[in-house]
């Protein structure tokens, strides 16, 4: 499959006519090391491509597999919206302001870098729990630019199990206004926001409406309407689109970003 093209914009930075690319789980930038296996679906670290460095004001959806008692040490990161989503096992985090926990499926959890903060994250929460285990995290990484930079860092976490459970679209991270009251956890992009939908049999969603969207298939496999079955690790970006229906006949999960503006734009 050949390399995203950059797409179309008006003088508001906004695609004028309907754009869907489909990015295949295989074609993705891979890194992988001893403890790691990391799929990126952007440019990222020693992967560079000019015409795959973001989507809308998403710029990093890393798909990442670690080792027992492996991880990232203490690094430095600075001005970007951090949101991380455990599918599989159980991530440790531990930062330079205080904050430490464990990240599992149904957790949603967010870090703002701000104007500069160190973190690390590692697979060992036995050491946390006391009870060991042998099992790999799987973890999807999402970075979002914010609107301002500078901002004080700061650190949430929140359990919407309950509220995946139900099989609907659950606003999971969000700046829109319109998910005030509603969305489980705030980001600093006010045009931005994150939807995950744990499928059931049967049962579809509808995505938003927006400028841009990125659809990832973080389990299993779907069907979206207007592009057919999609696998797991699958991305699909749009632009001035939605409104498709997704659905699986399996249990299955995608996340959804909805956004009203891109970098640059």
């Amino acid at each position: 499959m050949p390399a995203p093209q950059p797409l179309p914009h008006s003088s508001k930075g906004f695609a004028p006519i309907p754009h869907i690319y489909i990015h295949k789980a295989g074609d993705r930038l891979k890194t992988r090391v001893a403890w790691l296996d990391s799929k990126h679906s952007f440019s990222f670290g020693q992967h560079y491509d000019p015409d795959n460095t973001h989507h809308g004001v998403l710029l990093v959806n890393n798909d990442d597999i670690v080792s027992p008692g492996e991880g990232f040490d203490s690094h430095p990161h600075r001005d970007m919206e951090i949101i991380t989503w455990v599918t599989k096992g159980s991530l440790v985090h531990q930062d330079s302001i205080g904050h430490s926990g464990v990240i599992y499926p149904g957790l949603a959890q967010r870090m703002s870098a701000g104007k500069g903060i160190m973190h690390s994250e590692k697979n060992d929460s036995w050491r946390l729990t006391g009870d060991t285990h042998s099992e790999p995290v799987r973890f999807v990484q999402m970075w979002v630019v914010p609107d301002t930079p500078g901002i004080d860092p700061g650190y949430e976490q929140l359990e919407i199990d309950d509220e995946l459970r139900r099989g609907g679209l659950v606003s999971v991270a969000s700046g829109m206004k319109k998910h005030h009251g509603e969305s489980a956890i705030r980001i600093s992009q006010k045009s931005a926001a994150l939807h995950v939908a744990r499928l059931q049999p049967g049962r579809p969603v509808s995505i938003p409406e927006a400028p841009f969207l990125h659809v990832f298939v973080a389990k299993g496999t779907v069907q979206m309407e207007g592009v057919g079955e999609l696998y797991e690790g699958d991305a699909v970006r749009l632009s001035s689109s939605g409104g498709q229906r997704i659905q699986s006949n399996e249990t299955a999960e995608v996340l959804v970003w909805e956004m009203h503006s891109r970098l640059g734009g």
